[in-house]
């Protein structure tokens, strides 16, 4: 026999006291042969003897009959990544059919579970075609959603190790440790990792701020359900014979600060809540601190100042947001003062973190509007505000005067960039 075959015979055999547990339960029908002959015997038998002895192609003979053939192409020259796929496809399917009748019938569940053996054939696959991304995307997934957490950080290393330079498996990584572990520390550790490794990758850095505006968001959230919110009082001025009067005061917080011990009356150390208001992690400092670093990398892209801005705004409800745009804006007009994209977030910042049906829109639009007059005659500018008005314009409960002058700052912008 050839190699192909002995390994394909080898992983056959393997599965041997799975289907007669099978069996053996009434899980899935038992094999009848034209001779009477055991399912061992089947398994042993060479695979063209084998389809002669089986005369009904009841279950566990098809179970049989499927694993053999993608055995053997699995373990021939040409096998692809597909066929590796389409082999655990057809496990998982086979897996929670037996789920199903295992509870339908109720029993104990099979000492056999499909997860293993699944987990095999896709370890197998990845260390075949280890460049191939999207198979440890998939071997990912699957332990993700059997919530093998320690299997799905065995893969995740190799993965990693595999692909330094991928970004997309650094936001999994980093996505995965919140998502399912709320761990942003380890979060915050992949992306950093990740930045070694891609440093001149602008998706990494916009979504490492992104990821640090969401926790900043559950924070706040958090704030809020426990009635923790109260605006943060502004710090004191420093002394003027303070030495480090230049330097930006940072808190340091601890366990006692975030959780201080209750008194008598069980109240709350509004000190502890002062202190916790003002930490880095509330105030933006992080987001601004990625921000600076992206564009001194960046040499003072603007556009990569312009993807920033639209990202962070959309973060609306964040209590620093006017904080962190502001200070990208300063940016850019420090840097890249003529630039459209400069230009067209220094006219949107005035209506930052507000909705178009608050009251509070009508006055910051009045803002925005006096710097639209700045920069009427560039083409480019005037694309951008088109862009940022219609979706606007088409907003329901907008005030109609707003609603006028919105339209006529739409129409003002499209003749521009006619004429341009």
């Amino acid at each position: 026999m050839s190699a192909a075959t002995d390994k394909a015979r080898f992983f056959l055999e393997k599965s041997v006291p799975e289907l007669k547990e099978f069996e053996r339960k009434k899980i899935f029908s038992k094999v009848i042969g034209a001779h009477g002959h055991h399912l061992s015997t089947h398994l042993n038998a060479p695979r063209k003897l084998t389809c002669r002895f089986i005369c009904l192609q009841d279950e566990i003979t098809a179970i049989i009959k499927k694993r053999s053939d993608f055995e053997h192409k699995l373990n021939a020259r040409g096998a692809l990544p597909v066929d590796f796929v389409r082999y655990a496809q057809y496990e998982m399917n086979l897996d929670t059919l037996r789920r199903k009748r295992v509870k339908r019938l109720g029993i104990r569940s099979a000492g056999y579970t499909g997860q293993r053996r699944i987990f095999f054939i896709l370890d197998r696959a990845t260390r075949k075609f280890h460049g191939d991304v999207g198979l440890w995307v998939q071997y990912l997934e699957y332990a993700k959603q059997q919530k093998a957490y320690k299997k799905v950080s065995s893969i995740l290393t190799d993965a990693l190790r595999l692909h330094p330079a991928n970004v997309d498996l650094w936001l999994y990584a980093a996505q995965y440790a919140v998502d399912e572990h709320a761990d942003m520390t380890q979060s915050r550790g992949y992306m950093q990792r990740g930045l070694r490794f891609c440093k001149s990758s602008k998706k990494l850095w916009l979504h490492y701020a992104k990821l640090e505006l969401i926790y900043i968001a559950k924070l706040v959230a958090r704030q809020r359900i426990l009635g923790l919110d109260k605006p943060i009082e502004a710090p004191k001025p420093a002394e003027e014979d303070d030495m480090d009067a230049d330097m930006i005061a940072m808190p340091k917080i601890t366990g006692e600060d975030i959780n201080p011990g209750a008194g008598e009356d069980g109240g709350v150390d509004q000190v502890a809540l002062d202190n916790l208001a003002n930490t880095p992690a509330l105030t933006g400092a992080i987001p601004l601190a990625i921000f600076d670093t992206a564009m001194k990398n960046f040499e003072n892209d603007d556009r990569f100042g312009h993807e920033f801005y639209d990202m962070a705004v959309e973060f609306d409800d964040l209590p620093c947001l006017h904080k962190i745009l502001g200070h990208v804006v300063d940016v850019m007009q420090q840097s890249k003062p003529n630039s459209p994209h400069t230009q067209i977030c220094y006219i949107k910042f005035p209506t930052a973190g507000l909705q178009v049906t608050s009251p509070e829109f009508p006055r910051a639009f009045s803002a925005s509007f006096a710097r639209i007059k700045e920069y009427r005659n560039n083409p480019n500018v005037a694309k951008e505000i088109i862009s940022w008005l219609q979706p606007l314009e088409k907003t329901e409960g907008v005030d109609a005067s707003l609603q006028k002058a919105i339209s006529a700052t739409i129409r003002n912008a499209e003749r521009i960039v006619q004429e341009a």
